[in-house]
């Protein structure tokens, strides 16, 4: 057991990983809707409500990477996440491995998780403390 123990000096840093790797998967889902990249079926302009979630996915995802602003961000970012759940995935079955949410839930909890944790090492509000 001394072992683990251990580890929770590491704590700072496998939080900044959750961080980072979370937010540069999140960045993705944005440039997918703001720019097509990576490639999607998704043609054309987009409607509003679409529009506002790439924002959010896009710049908040590049403040969590960075580690600005990460608690409120993190908080807008997990309700967003919340919502889409249950705007785009619920209605179409409760099972969020058959209606394909399991990602937005996820991301909601680890965002929430964040709201509370904060951005552990390697970011711009643990300089600015």
């Amino acid at each position: 057991m001394a072992t683990f123990n251990n580890l929770s000096r590491y704590q700072p840093y496998a939080l900044a990983a959750l961080r980072i790797i979370a937010a540069l998967l999140f960045i993705e889902h944005g440039t997918q809707k703001l720019f097509g990249f990576p490639a999607s079926q998704m043609q054309g302009s987009l409607p509003t409500l679409m529009l506002v979630a790439a924002l959010l996915e896009f710049v908040g995802g590049i403040l969590l990477l960075i580690g600005l602003f990460t608690r409120p961000v993190a908080f807008i970012l997990s309700g967003q996440m919340a919502v889409a759940y249950f705007m785009a995935h619920a209605p179409s079955s409760v099972f969020p491995a058959l209606n394909g949410g399991d990602a937005a839930i996820l991301f909601c909890f680890v965002f929430l998780y964040l709201v509370f944790a904060g951005p552990g090492a390697f970011s711009v509000d643990e300089r600015r403390v």
